[in-house]
């Protein structure tokens, strides 16, 4: 006779396996082999409510693995959150089952992953956020924040460089909080991990600073090994990787071949599969006992969930301001003093970008306790060194704001997405523009899954000068402005500086800042104005001629006109330190500033970069169209022509020429 623990694993196999083969389409092989561990940690270990799914203080369960995504919805299936109907509307249109997790549209999803090595990278910024948040909100009596963030993990996400910075830093800060555990099923797309992968992960481990457990069997669905191991995790005084030996597709034809991993088993296979393992009905139906057994479970968490609320009202009265804070970081609203903060800022004097965005993250930072951050061990020239509470997050004390990252940037920024996505803070993470390459990858899931991180990025042009071509980022600022939802600003100088904090403050994505390594002058004449990510800086009555440009070529362009009306010519200068925030106006603002939809005045944009990044903005681009030179950045600009007398000569070339519309609608 099964126990009901055993019998609700086999569901889990089953019913995943449908909801696959219903969509004839998706990976069925992960879901059956982890279909134990799965269970163990919804049923018996984590901390959790469906009805208030959202709670703060939930342990967190993300799939690193996404395509196994079909067990995930399982799960979610039977503790309530989604509904049959859901599971059958598995990878289409409109649903609330995609292919692969999706943070913000599934209930219940953690984070977004799929691109593998993602979520294990997420995790680690999740028990950051979560260490931190204890360090502030924690008092003697009232541990309010103390989740552990739980990660299944398969091998592809182990042969990920990403999840090896990531487990690196985790193991230098002694993440107690976090348990991996890793379907090692020896099976990838291609065949067996002979082919590429023969390392020994738990020797590789040890050396990041983890503590190791191997579970040999997996496939029991009693899951007596993978819960014993849980519960000696709790114990280690670091993160803790769970090795879990696992049969992909276990009980199906194809089981332990690399021809489950990303096919349908057929529906002959699932009624088979269904029968062998005694789980009685139709697809899709989940038996009686079955259903009985998660609604205990359920019950069983809402208890849990209440304790806490219970101790939080005793928390509110002991600690008034304190509950006040955490409760409107949990609603996601900025300080109150934060908007009239950064609308003050002074005009102030000549400097790089980089040295006023140093300014007003220190403005943001001194009214805003969720911030927190670090560089790609670059503080000193990206200049992101916080003056309060910025001291470094260290194992046994994280009540500082400043996370040591070192020289790993696609893990810095997986881990702010982690961070922004446990929701009690607002994170940055700053490297030299050019690296912004390595982070590609987190900086699209960032932007499809709306994280709240702001990517500082200093050192933006050929500026950079003597460093040469390899540092010098010509075609970055086009590749950052093509990523969806990603708002990208490269101001010009302190206040618009400030305009890009007072945007990211409030929108739902991240925000990417282009910021320069020589000083340029003070130009923006009001913060508010700047915020429309673009406006008119100078004007000419009935102008022959538009310069637009941004962050340090504004000032260029601002000399370059003052050049040409010297001689006669009306030339208007728009700033624009933002394409997507200027795109996103009313278009009578657009075109109020740059009339591209009616046409008639030649528009010539300015920006020592590709043409790519102002597509849709100009007729003609004046900038950087190869990679740079090794020599001081005055005589890189003076090769390419990006100076007042150069630019003023070629942007003259276009006046009285007869341009039509650049946008059609």
């Amino acid at each position: 006779m099964k126990s009901s623990f055993s019998r609700a694993v086999d569901t889990v196999r089953v019913v995943a396996a449908e909801t696959v083969q219903k969509a004839n389409s998706g990976h069925p092989g992960a879901p059956m082999g982890c279909a134990p561990i799965a269970t163990a940690l919804y049923a018996n270990v984590m901390n959790y409510c469906p009805k208030g799914h959202k709670w703060i203080n939930r342990d967190r369960f993300v799939l690193s693995n996404g395509h196994a995504s079909a067990l995930l919805y399982t799960m979610l299936h039977n503790i309530g959150i989604l509904s049959v109907e859901d599971l059958q509307g598995f990878r289409q249109l409109n649903s609330r089952t995609p292919g692969h997790p999706e943070f913000g549209h599934t209930p219940g999803v953690e984070v977004t992953t799929g691109p593998l090595g993602q979520g294990l990278s997420n995790a680690v910024g999740m028990a950051i956020a979560a260490k931190h948040a204890g360090a502030e909100f924690n008092r003697p009596g009232f541990d309010v924040i103390n989740p552990t963030i739980y990660v299944l993990a398969g091998d592809g996400c182990l042969m990920e460089g990403v999840t090896n910075e990531a487990s690196s830093i985790a193991g230098h800060m002694k993440l107690d909080n976090l348990v991996v555990l890793y379907d090692d099923n020896h099976i990838t797309i291609d065949g067996s991990t002979d082919v590429a992968f023969t390392e020994d992960a738990a020797k590789r481990y040890e050396a990041l600073g983890w503590h190791v457990i191997v579970v040999e069997n997996g496939d029991d669905s009693e899951a007596t090994d993978v819960l014993a191991a849980i519960e000696q995790a709790k114990t280690i005084d670091r993160p803790v990787l769970i090795k879990v030996r696992t049969t992909i597709g276990i009980y199906s034809a194809k089981a332990g071949t690399s021809k489950v991993h990303g096919s349908p088993i057929g529906a002959e296979d699932c009624a088979r599969v269904r029968k062998e393992l005694g789980i009685e009905g139709e697809a899709f139906e989940t038996p009686a006992d079955v259903k009985q057994f998660w609604a205990d479970v359920v019950e069983s968490k809402r208890a849990g969930h209440k304790a806490w609320g219970e101790m939080l009202e005793r928390y509110a009265v002991e600690f008034p301001e304190l509950h006040a804070d955490l409760a409107r970081r949990i609603k996601g609203e900025a300080p109150a003093e934060l908007d009239a903060a950064l609308k003050a800022v002074a005009l102030g004097d000549a400097k790089a970008t980089r040295q006023a965005n140093n300014a007003i993250l220190n403005v943001v930072n001194g009214v805003t306790p969720e911030v927190v951050g670090g560089s790609a061990d670059l503080c000193a020239s990206n200049l992101t060194t916080l003056k309060k509470n910025g001291e470094y997050m260290v194992a046994g004390d994280f009540s500082g704001r400043s996370i040591p990252f070192g020289v790993r940037e696609h893990a810095m920024a997986a881990l702010t997405n982690g961070i922004s996505a446990f929701g009690l803070h607002w994170p940055f993470c700053a490297t030299f523009m050019v690296f912004s390459g390595y982070m590609l990858g987190a900086m699209r899931v960032s932007a499809i899954s709306g994280h709240r991180v702001v990517y500082v990025l200093t050192h933006d042009s050929i500026g950079v000068g003597e460093d040469g071509p390899t540092h010098q980022p010509v075609e970055t600022l086009g590749q950052l402005r093509a990523i969806p939802n990603l708002s990208v600003w490269r101001p010009a100088d302190e206040r618009e500086t400030a305009a890009a904090y007072a945007v990211a403050a409030t929108r739902a994505g991240p925000l990417a800042l282009a910021l320069s390594r020589q000083g340029v002058p003070a130009l923006c004449p009001d913060v508010e104005l700047a915020m429309k990510g673009g406006y008119v800086l100078m004007e000419e009555a009935n102008p022959q001629l538009i310069l637009v440009a941004s962050g340090t070529e504004t000032s260029l362009a601002h000399d370059a006109a003052e050049a040409m009306i010297a001689k006669g010519i009306r030339v208007r200068v728009v700033s624009m330190p933002s394409v997507d925030a200027f795109n996103a106006q009313p278009t009578e603002y657009q075109e109020e500033v740059l009339p591209r939809r009616t046409g008639g005045v030649p528009i010539v944009s300015v920006e020592a970069a590709s043409a790519m990044g102002m597509a849709g903005v100009s007729h003609a681009h004046i900038g950087v169209e190869e990679f740079g030179r090794s020599a001081p950045a005055s005589q890189v600009y003076k090769v390419f022509g990006l100076t007042p007398e150069g630019v003023s000569e070629r942007a003259a070339k276009f006046v009285g020429r007869t341009v039509g519309p650049i946008l059609f609608e």
